[in-house]
């Protein structure tokens, strides 16, 4: 996914609010735990209001007025009320952390799930026009971005709201006209946090843009080791990765310049009304307007109120953070898929494997046509060479076959039926592939050959990799089959890695099998030795056989030939060679018979 707008209608609070839905119990007891810890927060000030109301006027304090006449009564009641509300206010901090903590933790875990599987369902255009390290951003730091909101932000605002609501409406109640002090900097806070909020929005979506471009930078890095060392172009990529990591850097400098300039300016807000509460309110209890008791209260609620406002700001900064992370992850999960599943189920073990492409169009995004009315039968049980240049729309015929990509014109049909039609995971499932490009997952060498069969069978496991001619290789390993084979498969050679591939397919055991390029990594006396397994291994089953080396496919039943996402000829190896086309030219420039023209 690049940085495109997605468009959509909600803020990405609202967006986020919906995907917190099927936690909305716990996120309501968060809420409510936070709310009255606030609540026992906020009386100290009144107990100490009290006590010095009882120790000033004695029995003709408020306390008194409940029918508690004896002064050192009134203080033991005030020492227990002391008690259980500072054990109601440790017990509610201690739920709402649990509660915050325990939300951020499973919304985390959900986002990461539900953003993962949809990106599963994506088509692999989408992976090849974004970087897998704006991926990994994504999945990782902006969802951990959001968690460290949740756990802090989220309680810090609610507490602040419940804060200027509760004291607000106290003080309007005791003292009006002191109090009208302590409301006018909120007003000035509140428009100043919302502008510097519209200023930040944007700046940390750039952070998180910066961030994404990054990570890109280092997983392509990584990834390409071999090729930087063999090129000798160290210097280059850290220049790259420089330039990548100072726009980062400055990205976030823009952004902590406007964040750190938003406290000063609320502190000498909050100043001012303190000092006019501090003078107002003392000249009122001095001239007897104002009791002792309910000034003491007012000082210390007023620092309460206002003194939390300070940490608006960083509250903010890390609002605007974690929003800018939301948006990118639920654009991630917003983006639309577009194969969709059919809803025919298929059982493979009643495949046949007849393969039809009728009248296909198709073209790669933002490219020429490359199949126009493309038609091509593969019978059931038969094994079907498909060769050509490069270009040719080879690879091209198999994703198009495994729904990877969709068509826009024309049919695509198994066993008579559209594939479009049948569930994807029982389309997919009913072909093995082994590509060109092999991936092999960090994990053992039975893993790998295991991988997607459930309680593979050792001996299975054993037998699939003598078919493909890796089992001498994997013998000699240090421990054979338990042999961790590295990221990527890196530890082994590339033909190393082919063979396994092969033994993978193998051990799935569909009904269609194909191989594009499966023996491009071997050499000659290894794809000898797959040759003959492969009279074994596609008996009783529909073979495909991409391949540029045309000796792969010289005893298939038919072998097709492709130019420019057309068939141009087709045909047995011995018929083609004797009708001297494109198939007999490169037979001969392959067997150097014959040099290619320059």
């Amino acid at each position: 996914m690049t940085d495109r707008a997605i468009s959509t209608r909600s803020l990405p609070l609202v967006r986020l609010l919906r995907h917190l839905a099927p936690q909305r119990r716990l996120v309501i007891t968060a809420v409510i735990c936070s709310l009255l810890n606030k609540l026992f927060d906020l009386a100290p000030p009144a107990l100490i209001g009290l006590a010095v109301d009882v120790v000033v006027r004695g029995q003709q304090s408020l306390l008194a007025s409940f029918g508690i006449q004896s002064v050192s009564q009134q203080l033991w009641v005030l020492a227990l009320l002391t008690f259980v509300i500072w054990a109601a206010e440790s017990l509610f901090e201690y739920l709402y952390d649990v509660l915050w903590r325990n939300l951020a933790q499973t919304t985390q875990h959900r986002l990461r799930l539900e953003a993962y599987d949809h990106l599963q369902r994506l088509e692999l255009a989408f992976f090849e026009q974004d970087s897998s390290g704006r991926l990994m951003a994504v999945l990782n730091d902006d969802i951990n971005q959001l968690e460290r909101f949740l756990d802090r932000g989220a309680n810090q605002i609610l507490q602040l709201i419940t804060t200027v609501l509760i004291v607000g409406i106290g003080m309007a109640v005791v003292a009006p006209e002191v109090a009208l002090f302590a409301y006018l900097p909120i007003p000035v806070i509140l428009l100043g946090s919302l502008r510097f909020q519209r200023q930040l929005a944007p700046r940390y979506r750039e952070v998180r843009a910066r961030a994404g471009d990054l990570a890109s930078r280092l997983a392509n890095n990584l990834g390409g080791m071999l090729t930087i060392k063999s090129f000798t172009a160290e210097p280059l990529e850290a220049q790259r990765l420089e330039a990548e990591s100072l726009a980062y850097l400055e990205s976030n400098g823009r952004a902590i310049r406007l964040s750190a300039a938003f406290i000063p300016l609320i502190r000498f807000a909050i100043l001012f009304a303190f000092v006019a509460i501090l003078l107002v309110g003392g000249f009122q209890a001095l001239s007897g307007q104002l009791a002792v008791g309910t000034y003491s209260v007012l000082v210390f609620i007023t620092q309460r109120l206002l003194w939390p406002l300070t940490a608006l700001g960083r509250t903010l900064d890390e609002y605007q953070r974690s929003m800018a992370s939301t948006q990118r992850v639920l654009d991630l999960i917003d983006t639309p898929v577009t194969i969709r599943s059919g809803q025919t189920p298929l059982d493979r073990r009643l495949v046949r494997g007849e393969i039809r492409f009728e009248q296909v169009d198709f073209a790669y995004p933002g490219r020429a046509s490359l199949l126009q009315g493309f038609d091509l039968v593969v019978p059931s049980g038969a094994t079907v060479g498909i060769v050509g240049s490069t270009g040719s729309g080879k690879s091209t015929v198999v994703k198009l076959l495994l729904r990877l990509y969709e068509r826009q014109g024309g049919r695509i049909l198994l066993d008579g039926r559209p594939i479009e039609q049948l569930q994807l995971p029982d389309l997919r499932g009913a072909i093995a592939l082994v590509s060109q490009d092999v991936y092999l997952f960090h994990g053992t060498v039975a893993e790998n050959i295991a991988y997607s069969v459930a309680n593979p069978d050792p001996l299975a496991i054993e037998q699939a990799a003598r078919l493909a001619e890796a089992a001498g290789f994997i013998e000699a390993l240090p421990d054979r089959y338990d042999t961790l084979v590295g990221e990527r498969g890196q530890r082994l050679s590339g033909g190393q890695r082919q063979r396994i591939a092969l033994a993978r397919a193998i051990l799935k055991d569909a009904p269609v099998l194909v191989l594009d390029e499966a023996t491009a990594a071997v050499d000659n006396d290894t794809e000898a030795a797959i040759q003959r397994s492969l009279d074994q291994i596609t008996r009783n089953r529909t073979t495909v056989v991409i391949a540029h080396r045309l000796s792969t496919v010289r005893h298939a039943d038919r072998i097709v030939v492709m130019e420019q996402g057309r068939i141009v000829e087709q045909g047995r190896h011995d018929q083609l060679l004797a009708h001297g086309g494109v198939y007999a030219n490169l037979w001969q420039v392959q067997a150097g018979e014959r040099l290619i023209a320059s």
